[in-house]
């Protein structure tokens, strides 16, 4: 990722080791491409812009296909001499110089994707294409719906294309065509349909210049006019194909930022202060911005809703500070706008943006500068850890597991103009940590009370076994039992007898 994001801290000694208050910066020219040529770069094209990332690719594709030649010419000097030793195992040599040829110009032809060979006709038709058309269809009333849209932006794009006279019909006989040769090429890669957009966008744009003479102004107002039309009709198609991994990108992103639902405004030092009402609402149609990106099918209304929610984080700081915001403050509000509103198919929104946006629009201007920005806050999101947020790695990973949460604002300080819903909010959120706090505490001292009756258990049986062992037990016989006074004298004679009762006659 060519955009690197940097963490500045104070110096310890000067703060007298007081705790340390990070940033987040990106510096502009990090924002740029890194050739030079002072247009934005993107992730996407490893950090080239649109128009240096097609030079590269194409010097790349070039040389790939100078050392396939290479490798092929050496393949055949080595044919030619086996076959010059020994002719009798000629049945038996299994590549020859015309299949490899044959092989590397069939791969090349699938490959390199120019405006002349994405306007051939495809012969791969019939059966597979059914298939796969059978397996894409969407509900019909997506259908239905999808079909009224298209209609109406086919009629919007007539009506403009009016204007322009005759360039107007060679513009429309070029976009039907390039829409008819699309519906042909669907078994090429997403990368290939978008350079084959890429590639018409600039063909277009350079007749409207040089053929038909067309001002700038107006030729910036008809690429975006033509990239309306043309998107609108294949959106379903080149939006989060199942050939990639855009969705599998989806959850990932989603799941990232629902783990980080913690992350507070001051971890991030956002400079915005939402107890202010005005401020508060500027948050709020920010992350409905962001949000809405996602229902938009034209990539430059996408670029619209990104560019919207960026001036309302701009104003929201403005307010909060009272001075013009700066680009340092901006990027971690971005962030903590990304992570409030979690926006669906993010990753997908950004790389069908990237694929078949006009590419003018991502290289210049502030669409193209707000758009770059969010892809440095995706990225930070992703590498996000306990550092870039003052955090120890234990509080980090207690945050990140839902063992805790950070402390939440008292409610006691929040001003008169807050909404009760907030308000109680926190004080749920508050009440939560207080019962959290004292069920750790009843369980520690359930263990500590179990750990104790162990011991006095284990002490008691200690006791007893010593005592045995000291004092043993002796079972003695059994003692005969004393005669009786009166009892007959059988063993002793010595013993008078007992006394007789006397009768005396009276």
């Amino acid at each position: 990722m060519f955009l690197s994001l940097t963490l500045f801290s104070l110096n310890r000694k000067k703060m007298n080791l007081k705790s340390e208050r990070r940033g987040i910066h990106v510096d502009q020219s990090e924002l740029l491409c890194k050739k030079g040529c002072g247009y934005y770069g993107n992730p996407a094209w490893q950090g080239f812009c649109s128009k240096c990332w097609r030079e590269e690719y194409h010097k790349a594709r070039q040389k790939q296909i100078q050392e396939d030649w290479e490798l092929a010419e050496r393949l055949q000097r080595e044919e030619e001499e086996a076959y010059a030793s020994s002719q009798s195992t000629q049945g038996a040599q299994s590549l020859t110089f015309s299949k490899f040829e044959e092989k590397k110009t069939n791969e090349k032809t699938r490959k390199v994707t120019t405006v002349k060979k994405f306007f051939t006709a495809s012969s791969r038709t019939g059966a597979k294409k059914a298939e796969i058309q059978e397996a894409k269809a969407p509900s019909p009333s997506i259908n239905r719906q999808a079909s009224v849209e298209t209609d109406r932006v086919s009629k919007e794009f007539i009506e403009f294309l009016k204007t322009y006279h005759k360039p107007g019909q060679d513009i429309y006989k070029q976009c039907k065509l390039f829409l008819d040769t699309m519906n042909h090429k669907r078994e090429l890669s997403i990368e290939e349909q978008s350079e084959c957009a890429q590639d018409f966008y600039q063909n277009v744009a350079e007749k409207l210049q040089t053929r038909w003479k067309v001002p700038p102004e107006k030729v910036e107002k008809a690429m975006d006019q033509i990239e309306k039309y043309i998107m609108t009709r294949q959106y379903k198609y080149v939006f989060c194909p199942e050939t990639t991994d855009d969705e599998k990108k989806d959850l990932a992103v989603q799941k990232r930022i629902r783990a980080l639902h913690w992350v507070t405004p001051q971890m991030l030092c956002v400079p915005v202060n939402e107890e202010i009402p005005e401020v508060s609402d500027m948050v709020v149609k920010a992350i409905t911005d962001i949000i809405e990106m996602d229902s938009k099918r034209v990539p430059r209304d996408k670029l619209a809703c990104i560019t919207k929610c960026s001036k309302h984080i701009f104003n929201a700081i403005k307010i909060t500070k009272n001075e013009p915001a700066s680009a340092d403050d901006f990027l971690p509000t971005l962030i903590y706008i990304v992570l409030k509103g979690n926006p669906p198919r993010l990753q997908s929104n950004i790389q069908y943006i990237t694929r078949f946006c006009n590419p003018s629009r991502l290289m210049t201007g502030e669409d193209g500068y707000y758009f770059t920005n969010l892809c440095c806050a995706v990225a930070f999101i992703e590498k996000l850890d306990a550092q870039s947020l003052n955090l120890s790695q234990e509080d980090f990973d207690r945050f990140m597991t839902g063992q805790t949460s950070p402390k939440k604002q008292e409610s006691d300080s929040f001003s008169p103009d807050v909404c009760l819903g907030v308000k109680q909010m926190y004080k749920n959120l508050d009440l939560l940590s207080q019962l959290n706090e004292r069920q750790e505490r009843i369980v520690n001292e359930a263990k500590k009370l179990e750990k104790d009756l162990i011991d006095w258990t284990d002490g008691i049986t200690k006791e007893v076994q010593d005592i045995v062992e000291k004092y043993p037990l002796e079972i003695k016989p059994k003692n005969q039992a004393l005669a009786a006074i009166d009892s007959e004298n059988v063993e002793n004679d010595k013993l008078p007898p007992p006394l007789q009762p006397q009768v005396y006659a009276g």
